[in-house]
C-alpha cells in the first residue's frame, strides 16, 4: 500500500492530531477529540462524445471538539499551522464556555475503544490519466447510444477517482486512521419516441478500479433501462403486490436503519420506538452488520468516535436485536454505543433464494418499481407515499412501462408484508439487498 500521493504522511497526521490534543489540554479542556483528514480526486465527464468537464479536488481539514466538564464546543480549520491550530482550539473552548451542560456529552467510553485495527484493504488508488478517463467515459456513452436509435441525447458519462486519509485521536489515548479510495463510472442517456422523452442511468462503484463493471456494460445497461421506459402508461388506483427493484430496495432498509437509530429514538420521533426484541419483519428476514468485509464500501475497524465495530445480527428471524447508536444517543437511551457514530457498516440482507425472474413470477400480477420520486415518509408514524415509475407485470412477465403513479402504505405494514428478497444484489453502498417484494400496497394513479 502506498500513500505517497498525499501531501502528508500518516505520521504527520498523527503528529498534528497530537498537537491539537496537547493544545486543548494546555488551554484547560477536560477532554478533547480531533480528526485530521486529507482528500483528493479527479472527475471527468463526456457528453455526446465531447469532453464536458475535467475537475480536480483537493482538500484538508482539522476538526476539534473540546469539553469543559460536560459542556461541548467544536471548531475546525483547513490551516495546519500551529498558530491556526491554537486559534481553532480557543474557538472551540469559547463555544464550550457558552454551551449548557449536557449530562450525555463526552468522549466514547474508554472500554469500548478499538484496541487494534485489522487491515481491511480499503485503499486502491487509480492512476488513471485524464485522457484515459475520457476514453472510458466515451466507451460507456457509446455503448448506451448503440442500444437503440431512440436514444438521441445524453446527460453524459463520467469517470471519478477519489482518495482520502484521516487520523482520529482523543484524550483517552486512542489514535487511529487509514487511507481509503472510491472509484466510479456512470452514464445517463435520454430516449425519444413519438414526441415523448425518457431518461435513465446506471453506474458502478468500488474501492478498486479492477472491481468496477466494464464501462461498456454500464452504458449498455443505462441505454436498455432508458429505452424500456418509452411509451409509459398511467394506472388506475388499486391494491396490488409491489416489487421494489434492488437499487431502490436499499432505500427501504435505509428507512428501517433511520427508524432504529439513536437520534430518532431518543427524540421519540420514530415509528419503531421500543422495538428492541420485537417482531418487525417476517421470520425469514435477517439483517447482518459486517464491518470487516475486505474492500467493503462501508467497512471500518472503528466508528467516528474510535469505538470498535463488530459483526452483529441487527435483525434475526425478523426480530430487532440491536439499534444503531453513537455514544451520545446511547447515553440518552441509557444504553451503550453500538459503534455506529457516522452510520452503519455493510448491512447484508440475505436473499430468500429467488433471482429477479423468480421474483417476477412470485409477484404474478402487480407493480415493479424502478424509480422513486419525492420524500414522502413520515418517520413518526411510518406513513409512506412516494411518486414512482416502473412496469406493470402480468402473470410474472413485464407487460408495459408505467409512470406518474404513487405507491403508498405504512412502513410497519410494509416490513411485515415482505414476501421475498431477491438474490440480485447491486453492491454500491453501505446496504446490500436484492429486490424486495411486498405483498400488498396502494398504487394511486388516474
Amino acid at each position: 500500500m502506498t500513500t505517497s500521493r498525499f501531501s502528508y504522511s500518516p505520521d504527520t497526521l498523527r503528529a498534528l492530531a497530537g498537537q491539537v490534543l496537547d493544545l486543548a489540554k494546555a488551554a484547560g479542556a477536560t477532554a478533547a477529540e480531533t480528526e485530521v483528514s486529507e482528500g483528493m480526486g479527479q472527475s471527468v465527464s463526456v457528453r455526446k462524445g465531447e469532453v464536458e468537464t475535467v475537475e480536480y479536488n483537493k482538500d484538508k481539514g482539522i476538526g476539534v471538539t473540546v469539553y469543559l466538564g460536560q459542556c461541548r464546543g467544536h471548531a475546525s480549520t483547513s490551516d495546519f499551522s500551529r498558530d491556526a491550530l491554537a486559534r481553532t482550539v480557543d474557538k472551540a473552548l469559547a463555544i464550550a464556555r457558552y454551551t449548557a451542560e449536557d449530562d450525555c456529552a463526552g468522549l466514547a467510553d474508554a472500554d469500548l475503544l478499538a484496541k487494534h485495527a485489522p487491515e481491511l484493504d480499503l485503499f486502491h488508488p487509480w492512476d488513471v490519466s485524464v485522457d484515459e478517463a475520457v476514453e472510458i467515459a466515451r466507451a460507456s456513452e457509446a455503448a448506451a447510444f448503440a442500444v437503440d436509435k431512440c436514444i438521441t441525447n445524453s446527460e453524459g458519462a463520467s469517470v471519478s477517482t477519489q482518495a482520502a486519509q484521516f487520523v482520529y485521536a482523543n484524550s483517552l489515548g486512542f489514535v487511529g486512521g487509514y487511507p481509503t479510495s472510491r472509484q466510479s463510472v456512470s452514464c445517463v442517456v435520454i430516449a425519444e419516441q413519438d414526441g415523448a422523452m425518457q431518461r435513465d442511468y446506471w453506474y458502478t462503484t468500488a474501492r478498486a478500479a479492477a472491481d468496477l463493471d466494464a464501462a461498456a456494460a454500464v452504458g449498455r445497461r443505462a441505454g436498455e433501462r432508458t429505452v424500456r421506459r418509452l411509451n409509459g402508461r398511467k394506472l388506475g388506483t388499486r391494491q396490488c403486490p409491489v416489487l421494489f427493484e434492488a437499487p431502490i430496495a436499499t432505500g427501504l432498509i435505509a428507512s428501517y436503519v433511520s427508524a432504529v437509530s439513536g437520534g430518532h429514538l431518543y427524540r421519540k420521533s420514530s415509528f419503531l420506538l421500543d422495538s428492541l426484541g420485537q417482531q418487525v419483519f417476517p421470520a425469514f428476514v435477517q439483517i447482518q452488520e459486517r464491518p470487516f468485509i475486505a474492500k467493503g464500501l462501508a467497512s471500518a475497524p472503528f466508528d467516528g468516535e474510535g469505538v470498535a465495530t463488530r459483526d452483529r445480527d441487527v435483525v434475526k428471524d425478523g426480530v430487532v436485536q440491536g439499534y444503531f447508536l453513537s455514544s451520545y444517543s446511547a447515553r440518552k437511551l441509557g444504553m451503550k454505543s453500538t459503534g455506529n457514530a457516522g452510520g452503519n457498516h455493510n448491512l447484508i440482507v440475505p436473499s430468500t433464494g429467488e433471482d429477479f425472474e423468480g421474483l417476477l413470477k412470485k409477484l404474478g400480477t402487480g407493480l415493479l418499481v424502478t424509480e422513486l420520486l419525492g420524500h414522502g415518509l413520515n418517520m413518526v408514524t411510518g406513513d409512506y407515499s412516494r411518486g414512482a415509475a416502473g412496469f406493470w407485470v402480468e402473470n410474472g412477465e413485464i407487460a408495459y412501462p408505467v409512470e406518474e403513479i404513487t405507491v403508498a402504505g405504512n412502513l410497519k405494514d410494509m416490513f411485515k408484508g415482505i414476501v421475498a428478497i431477491g438474490s440480485d444484489v447491486e453492491t454500491r453502498g453501505s446496504r446490500q439487498v436484492g429486490s424486495i417484494l411486498i405483498g400488498n400496497m396502494t398504487v394511486a394513479g388516474d
